[in-house]
């Protein structure tokens, strides 16, 4: 049985898949960035704090006053679980508005390959809508 999509158990294995990916450590070394990725229409929201390739946090919350991220991700929850099954690239849903980017889209342009192995990630993670 996988984890809830969103909650801790999630955020938790998303994390560990993260930091046991070679591809996305490679294509994330340079990486300096925290996100909250927000499910629109609830509370809900992941946090993650990626540093050089690795995951040094990855929280659930229902508090958008629990950090201040450099990005934030929202999206309704079912364009997340396209994200999620790789049916809906990131950077194309950010471009043709599915997913809103309040943050430095430049930033995340220069960073596709990281964007792309970090969502090969998430299709890892066993998840459960």
């Amino acid at each position: 049985m996988g984890a809830k999509f969103p909650s801790q158990a999630w955020a938790d294995a998303m994390k560990a898949a993260v930091n046991s990916s070679e591809s996305y450590a490679a294509a994330a070394k340079n990486w300096e960035g925290d996100f909250y990725f927000v499910v629109s229409g609830s509370e809900e929201m992941i946090y993650m704090d990626l540093w050089h390739g690795q995951c040094r946090n990855a929280v659930y919350t229902t508090d958008p006053a629990f950090k201040t991220p450099e990005f934030k991700i929202t999206a309704k929850h079912d364009q997340w679980v396209k994200v999620l099954q790789g049916k809906l690239d990131p950077i194309q849903g950010m471009m043709t508005r599915q997913l809103k980017l309040d943050g430095n889209l430049i930033k995340i342009m220069q960073n596709v390959k990281a964007a792309q192995e970090l969502v090969g990630c998430a299709a890892k993670v066993d998840t459960e809508f």
